[in-house]
């Protein structure tokens, strides 16, 4: 059973009397353990397919299940459940809170979700290692680097153990040669057995991943 599944997935959204078919019948599938890169120009659905894929929105057509749950049938609330305990999300813009310092933003959604203390300390810890930032934990994002904010979010994003991390344009904000060490992160972390799905228009950045799936018009293309 592949821990991903699309089959014949749509969505359409409704512009003035202008219907847009974000996606058009998309089918997918991903093994548990794959680096997979999805790759489009803007415009192409490959936002949508990220929300749907995330858990962030369900498609008005088709089937998806994420490891063997029928996530399209499910309410609001159990699919933010199920988002949590899966996904770990790394986005463009890192999404760190100001004024909490490294070890506070990898440890908030373990407050979140009753994790006691002891617990949660050593899970940040363990995190922040993972990604090689164990002795910058008290930094606020201001005094890091770039890079090192990517770090951070990568490491929140471990933290839950989710078997998932998907990665929304992830080296966008960062220089070249930063983008490509996040980029071997994430191939280290696959390595390590967590299913990544990459997100990019770049296709240098896809060839990071172990396959590429190219969407255009709402369509997978390949």
């Amino acid at each position: 059973m592949s821990l991903i599944r699309l089959d014949r997935v749509s969505k359409t959204y409704a512009m003035g009397e202008q219907t847009i078919h974000a996606l058009d019948h998309v089918s997918l599938e991903v093994e548990e353990g794959e680096f997979v890169a999805i790759m489009g120009p803007s415009g192409s659905g490959k936002s949508t397919l990220m929300n749907i894929l995330g858990c962030l929105d369900v498609a008005d057509e088709g089937v998806y299940a994420l490891n063997g749950t029928a996530i399209h049938a499910l309410k609001d609330d159990r699919l933010a459940e199920i988002r949590h305990q899966t996904i770990g999300f790394v986005f463009q813009s890192f999404n760190l809170l100001p004024k909490l310092s490294a070890e506070e933003n990898v440890e908030l959604p373990l407050i979140y979700r009753g994790i006691a203390r002891k617990e949660r300390r050593r899970i940040v810890q363990t995190a922040l290692q993972s990604v090689e930032l164990q002795q910058r934990g008290g930094h606020k994002p201001a005094e890091l680097s770039g890079g090192q904010q990517q770090r951070v979010a990568i490491a929140r994003a471990l933290a839950g153990n989710p078997p998932v991390i998907l990665a929304d344009e992830p080296t966008g904000a960062l220089d070249s040669a930063t983008g490509h060490d996040i980029l071997r992160l994430l191939q280290a972390l696959n390595a390590q057995g967590k299913t990544i799905l990459l997100i990019t228009h770049d296709r240098s950045i896809a060839d990071y991943a172990q396959r590429v799936v190219r969407i255009a018009d709402g369509r997978i293309v390949n």
